[in-house]
């Protein structure tokens, strides 16, 4: 996925400054214009590299660790699935409208690679446009063929339980098909050509969010059966009566909430529930919530492959602020987003 947005150097005028002081002393004091170019030259400026960051979360890194493996894990988020393992450790999680009204989620692992994550289930073609196709890797259960067939087409790339890879496991404490756990220190991800994933989203902050609307309690719900709903904790957001474990939830510094096409994907669930297909692509409205404050925006996306852009009202780049994000692609039509 094309990265939207990196650091830009920003270039150093001393030197300059530097050089007219000088002539401007050898012109004074009669000297020709060879000793003052002789005394007064200076080294060129040098635009400083940019402050290395992990791609996923805006923050800080070390270089060296931002090429390591990265991968989206797909996790259930039903009440079945509780308590989930590993989000406390994910660095952006993505939450999708699946069969039933239910939801599943996308969840980012690059800073850090819990040994355990879950419970893993199967992908989606929403996961198209959700799913850098870089060197990112999907860890699932596996999906429907045709699913496979699309994601593969798509230059999506996965690792599946099938053929018991390293690093999967079932717990004999839970029922199937919530048993299944990852360990990422031991999945084998794409293989790495050296280079740092793309942002995700275009870091940064602004003025932009001290004027926006009080936002300390945000409802976003993707059905009749399932509502996500958040809570303002210290400067950050908890989600209301999650499924992950004590200790291990997910606190997001920001939510993004995407108003998005969800269309019917062709084909039915094992239960013979219609499996809906999520469509990020194009463009929309969003609302960004960040510090107890929410921004009106839009989004857009020139295809599923392209990075994603936030704009303000006006039409201005909106930067997200560095930190954990968690995005809620929430159906148009039948979705709503609500907060106070």
């Amino acid at each position: 996925m094309a990265g939207t947005a990196r650091a830009r150097a920003r270039r150093t005028i001393g030197g300059v400054g530097a050089l007219v002081l000088a002539l401007g002393a050898a012109a004074c004091s009669g000297g020709t214009g060879d000793a003052a170019g002789q005394e007064g030259d200076a080294a060129p400026a040098v635009a400083p590299e940019p402050s290395p960051t992990w791609p996923y979360t805006g923050l800080p890194a070390d270089p060296s660790d931002t090429t390591g493996p990265a991968f989206v894990v797909k996790i259930d988020n039903t009440a079945a699935s509780a308590p989930q393992r590993g989000l406390g450790s994910a660095d952006l999680v993505v939450e999708e409208l699946v069969e039933g009204g239910t939801t599943r989620l996308a969840a980012f692992f690059h800073t850090e690679l819990p040994d355990e994550v879950g419970p893993v289930r199967s992908m989606r073609a929403s996961d198209i446009g959700i799913v850098p196709a870089d060197d990112t890797t999907v860890v699932t259960s596996g999906a429907a063929q045709r699913t496979i067939t699309r994601l593969r087409d798509a230059g999506v790339s996965f690792v599946e339980e099938e053929g018991t890879p390293a690093g999967f496991s079932r717990s004999d404490a839970r029922r199937i098909p919530y048993n299944l756990f990852a360990d990422l220190t031991e999945v084998e991800g794409a293989p790495s050509d050296g280079e740092r994933p793309d942002d995700y989203l275009e870091w940064g902050d602004g003025a932009v969010w001290a004027a926006g609307a009080p936002a300390t309690e945000v409802n976003v719900r993707f059905s009749p059966s399932h509502t996500t709903s958040w809570e303002l904790d210290g400067d950050g957001y908890a989600v209301v009566d999650g499924n992950a474990g004590e200790g291990d939830g997910f606190r997001a510094d920001t939510v993004v909430a995407l108003e998005v096409e969800v269309v019917d994907a062709g084909y039915l669930d094992p239960a013979g529930n219609p499996v809906p297909e999520t469509v990020l692509a194009g463009t929309g409205t969003a609302t960004l919530f960040h510090g107890g404050r929410a921004v009106e925006a839009t989004w857009s996306k020139d295809t599923e492959a392209s990075g994603l852009r936030l704009l303000t009202m006006d039409g201005a780049a909106l930067a997200v602020p560095a930190g954990h994000t968690w995005i809620e692609l929430v159906p148009a039509e039948t979705g709503s987003i609500t907060y106070d």
